[in-house]
């Protein structure tokens, strides 16, 4: 499914407070014209390909949604004041400039603000590495902007941020 939205998710667990921050940026620019979109889970596909063990097609697709979709959002926990390993993995199978000219937005998501600078450190340097354009403004939220898995109003003001500089980079006009 070519899609022209992809967003890969980097937590382990199938819902977390990274996860919903990914789903509301999606939806996000969707509304801003920027095509349809889809999200990869990484905690769903295969160790064994993950880690280039052996070829595996999940991983494959995975892979080629992201070098064909125009806009990236990666979202990740942090874990040790970093982005997950499950990211670091799919990230090594990429080539060299695979994501040039496709915008990115990171999100990331920690127990408080003290690694706020997992965006600029960490995520930003990862998908500069393989030749993304990164928005100037990432995102980060922290446990006490959710309310029972549902982030506060600051917080989707970000992302929604965040999704209309994409589009205008990506060249998506409304």
């Amino acid at each position: 499914m070519n899609a022209a939205i992809v967003g890969v998710s980097g937590s382990p667990a199938a819902e977390s407070r990274s996860r919903a921050l990914l789903e509301l940026a999606l939806t996000a620019l969707e509304r801003q014209g920027a095509g349809s979109s889809r999200l990869i889970d990484l905690g769903r596909q295969p160790a064994d390909g993950l880690l280039g063990r052996r070829a595996d097609r999940d991983v494959a697709d995975a892979l080629r949604g992201v070098a064909d979709a125009n806009i990236l959002v990666v979202s990740t926990p942090v874990y040790r004041a970093t982005y997950s390993g499950l990211l670091k993995v799919f990230f090594d199978l990429l080539p060299q400039n695979a994501l040039a000219g496709k915008v990115a937005i990171p999100i990331a998501t920690g127990a408080g603000p003290a690694h706020l600078l997992v965006i600029d450190h960490g995520l930003r340097p990862l998908l500069a590495s393989v030749g993304a354009l990164v928005v100037a403004r990432g995102v980060y939220g922290t446990d006490g902007q959710f309310r029972n898995g549902v982030p506060d109003q600051l917080l989707v003001q970000d992302i929604e941020r965040a999704a209309i500089e994409a589009a205008a980079l990506s060249g998506v006009t409304t």
